[in-house]
């Protein structure tokens, strides 16, 4: 490698690394804005009990909403894979289909393991 080549690389990771520095001061000074936002909202919300309670309403139809669209996916999924199995011809489907089967319990086993 020339010389020159020596001084570029050195450069650009001097660059690399003081955009890094300047990165982590503009996030830092992020979290403190988002800390201070925070603390006036809880401040607002504990002196309004009626506005707090409705705040924690709206959450659980927020989480509620979630779990439907999540169960919607998983119907999609679902008939995502019966329209590959269509899609296989007529002699591997059974096979195809247990493998299939078997691979979602080994998740679902997995999954319930981990909860």
């Amino acid at each position: 490698m020339a010389p020159d080549e020596d001084i570029i690389s050195s450069v650009l990771k001097g660059t690399k690394t003081m955009l890094s520095s300047e990165t982590l001061l503009v996030e830092a000074v992020q979290e403190l804005v988002k800390d201070e936002v925070k603390r006036a909202m809880r401040e607002k919300l504990d002196a309004n009990p009626e506005l707090k309670k409705e705040l924690k309403q709206a959450v659980g139809e927020l989480m509620e909403a979630k779990v439907h669209e999540a169960y919607a996916l998983l119907k999609i999924g679902k008939v995502g894979a019966k329209i590959g199995i269509e899609l296989v011809p007529p002699n591997l489907r059974k096979e195809i289909g247990q493998e299939i089967a078997s691979l979602f319990e080994k998740e679902v086993a997995r999954m319930l393991e981990q909860s």
